[in-house]
């Protein structure tokens, strides 16, 4: 049996949307293409990108998302177009796109994903692996609700992903489907394959002893008004050892919140310091909810333990699918880490993009890289 790689990757940097689209399509056409995965940047013309993409990839199952960074063959970069195309002798897939998240119903999420993996499993429940990926309007405020009602309805089937972005402006983040850009909304896809797949989370953080606890919290809006009975944002400056005025995007990527869930460390990172004193975040906070103040470890360190641990499971990977956030990136750029970072993921094959959050088992985390490798896989050789 040969070792043989079957996805394609492209990316573009091409500053037009349809010639980024035609740059994209030429890298990953191949003959049944069961799926198309792409991550795009919000500054580009959405409009002119969906009809390039409907035009060039008239009758694929194409999916993706608005994000705040790309990464792909030409590495981790802005403003650009990077995907994958899956052939379909050895991926089966089915996606759909659940609508009107501002009005999301548990039950009736968790009805959608168990109709779309049963309908799949009807289809094709011969290949071993299979996996799950989901993108959703990073500004819906729905990203737990979804991520865990997906994951109810898909079992044992593990779920990854990440939330759209709209490079740092926070006004519009949007998921493809079907043709066209949508806000409020979540894709899930489906898949088999006979390939080995290896999905992973890692952070790169230790947790400070001092317990922040949220005593006052507005959940429907992820603000944190009081911590330990104090105004938020003055609180959590005095146990991350920074002003209040110093509380910007890269001192909140330093100093991350932890919460403990199962025993495992959930980072629920900050967003922005707000003119009354209260904090937002990426994920949901409520009242009684304890957190911890984390600092950053060695994030190249960690990344080189994750690589070797996809190489433990899979061997070579022939794609990474990652979901690395925001917050990580800013990191990055603020320790001069990003150049050796690009060259980790170019060398890995990975193909993702920087999100406003990840999802993981049906957990929304932040500050985290989440991701599903794919290993190489096998063909009986002729001769």
């Amino acid at each position: 049996m040969d070792a043989v790689q079957v996805c394609r990757s492209a990316h573009s940097c091409a500053v037009d949307a349809a010639e980024a689209v035609r740059e994209f399509h030429a890298g990953v056409v191949q003959p049944d293409m069961s799926f198309v995965l792409f991550f795009c940047s919000s500054h580009y013309d959405l409009e002119a990108l969906a009809a390039e993409m409907r035009a060039c990839f008239h009758g694929v199952t194409v999916v993706g998302c608005t994000t705040a960074g790309e990464i792909g063959p030409a590495g981790y970069r802005d403003r650009s177009l990077a995907g994958a195309s899956f052939p379909g002798k050895h991926f089966t897939a089915l996606a759909a796109l659940l609508t009107g998240l501002a009005d999301f119903d548990l039950d009736a999420g968790r009805r959608f994903a168990y109709s779309l993996y049963d309908t799949l499993e009807a289809r094709d429940g011969a290949r071993r692996n299979g996996f799950a990926l989901m993108l959703v309007d990073g500004l819906s405020v729905r990203e737990e609700l979804v991520a865990r009602a997906f994951q109810d309805g898909i079992g044992n089937l593990p779920l990854v992903g990440g939330s759209a972005g709209d490079d740092l402006c926070f006004t519009r983040t949007q998921v493809y489907f079907d043709g066209v850009f949508h806000e409020d909304a979540a894709v899930l896809l489906v898949a088999h394959t006979d390939c080995p797949v290896h999905v992973f989370k890692t952070q790169h953080f230790e947790c400070l002893d001092e317990r922040l606890v949220v005593t006052a919290a507005d959940a429907g809006r992820r603000v944190v008004t009081e911590i330990n009975g104090l105004p938020a944002a003055g609180e959590y400056a005095r146990i991350a050892g920074v002003s209040v005025e110093d509380l910007r995007p890269d001192a909140f990527a330093a100093a991350p919140v932890v919460v403990v869930i199962n025993g495992s460390d959930y980072v629920r990172a900050i967003r922005s310091v707000n003119q009354d004193g209260s904090l937002t975040f990426y994920c949901a906070v409520e009242e009684g909810l304890v957190f911890r103040v984390a600092r950053s470890t060695d994030l190249l360190a960690n990344l080189r333990e994750t690589c070797q641990g996809i190489h433990d499971a899979l061997g070579e990977p022939q794609l990474v699918l990652g979901f690395d956030c925001v917050l990580r990136n800013l990191e990055m750029v603020q320790r001069g880490l990003k150049a050796a970072v690009d060259e980790a993921y170019r060398r890995e094959h990975f193909v993702g993009f920087c999100t406003y959050g990840e999802q993981f088992w049906g957990v929304h985390v932040n500050q985290t890289l989440t991701g599903l490798a794919i290993g190489e896989c096998r063909e009986r050789g002729h001769g």
